[in-house]
């Protein structure tokens, strides 16, 4: 075979292989499209209960509030990344705070209407050793969930996570946001100890993180 008749041969064998690298990264691309997908299944619910039992190490309450006990609280992931407003912020920096980490949308009415609400505790327990920090999701850019920190006076950061990707950093059967709104308490340690799916009143924020304010993160006796 002559050389002029190889070289299409190989021509071909490069084009294949252009082809299926290609076909792996969209799948790969779908994959994590899929996941996020399935994760906020039920996005912008109103209300809503996850229970624990089994290996969970986690009990929720009528008030749809999940808690774990200290030694059966799992380490929060690595969340850190661009925020909506440009920033950058790393969660594992507050470490030795109480983190308030809240799941939102600009597309999400319940979102909206807890806002306010989040914006009011933050400025009362901020100086308790407390961060708040969002995680936006599902907004194509950045824009309209600027205009919603600006509309509804959000002070604290978010994160801009379009696809999701940091909440499928939290591991399954633990206390991870499995809808939009989500609500995490995590303590002064760096574990999750508190989870909620639904929108919350001031009370009900204030409930959810009052045990937690004077906790200092030593392990219980």
């Amino acid at each position: 075979m002559s050389a002029a008749s190889r070289a299409p041969l190989r021509s071909n064998r490069s084009n294949r292989t252009v082809e299926r690298t290609a076909r792996a990264r969209v799948r790969s691309r779908a994959a994590v499209g899929a996941a996020a997908a399935a994760l906020l299944v039920s996005a912008c619910s109103s209300g809503g209960t996850s229970g624990g039992g089994g290996q969970t190490g986690f009990i929720t309450g009528s008030d749809g509030i999940a808690t774990a006990k200290k030694g059966e609280r799992a380490d929060a992931p690595e969340l850190s990344g661009e925020t909506v407003d440009g920033g950058q912020v790393d969660v594992a920096d507050y470490k030795g705070k109480v983190v308030v980490l809240n799941v939102w949308g600009s597309w999400c009415p319940p979102c909206r209407a807890e806002a306010k609400n989040f914006e009011k505790v933050y400025q009362d327990v901020k100086d308790q050793g407390v961060q708040f920090v969002g995680i936006n999701t599902r907004d194509t850019s950045t824009g309209p969930a600027r205009a919603f920190e600006k509309d509804y006076g959000v002070t604290y950061p978010s994160l801009y996570d379009p696809a999701g990707r940091l909440m499928l950093r939290f591991e399954k059967g633990t206390l991870n946001p499995q809808a939009v709104p989500s609500t995490l308490v995590i303590d002064r340690e760096g574990k999750v100890a508190a989870r909620t799916l639904q929108a919350l009143s001031e009370e009900k924020l204030r409930k959810m993180l009052a045990p937690y304010l004077a906790d200092d993160g030593k392990p219980e006796k």
